[in-house]
């Protein structure tokens, strides 16, 4: 898969989800961005952290990747809260970066989950599906994993690649 990306966003560097991402990376020979290797906080309406990592990867990212995987464990039933944040901070590209935002038009998005669970509720994925409609995104599906299995899976497939 060429021009593809999975940003990890977990509180662990070293947890499932990176375990996760790394087969598929491996497999696919997609890049990977981690989360955690910047410093960017919450959104702010006056753009007081205009300044933090957050536009910089952004606009790396937007430049480079026509297809963007989100990773994430599941978190009390929803996305990890360093994901939340930074689908959050994307307000900050169509507000104070509206080119850049522009650019998100035609790209694509997918998400990876991982859980003790074996299948999500539907809604897990709604924040999601409707960011991409919001930004001129195609959503292409979901893989869900189930981390308690990780160790019999050696041939872990995404369907939308």
């Amino acid at each position: 898969m060429n021009n593809s990306v999975i940003i990890i966003g977990s509180s662990r560097k070293d947890g499932n989800t990176s375990r996760i991402v790394t087969n598929f990376a491996n497999k696919y020979n997609i890049d990977i961005v981690n989360l955690l290797d910047f410093n960017f906080s919450y959104y702010d309406y006056e753009s007081k952290n205009r300044n933090d990592d957050f536009l910089e990867l952004a606009k790396d990212i937007i430049e480079k990747y026509d297809t963007l995987i989100f990773a994430t464990p599941v978190y009390w039933y929803s996305m990890s809260g360093i994901m939340k944040v930074f689908l959050d901070r994307f307000s900050d590209l169509i507000r104070i970066e509206k080119e850049t935002g522009r650019k998100l038009r035609g790209k694509n998005m997918a998400v990876i989950s991982n859980s003790h669970d074996s299948e999500l509720d539907y809604d897990f994925y709604i924040p999601f599906k409707k960011s991409a409609a919001y930004l001129g995104m195609t959503y292409l599906g979901e893989k869900h994993v189930n981390a308690d299995s990780l160790d019999k899976i050696t041939n872990l497939e995404l369907a939308f690649i």
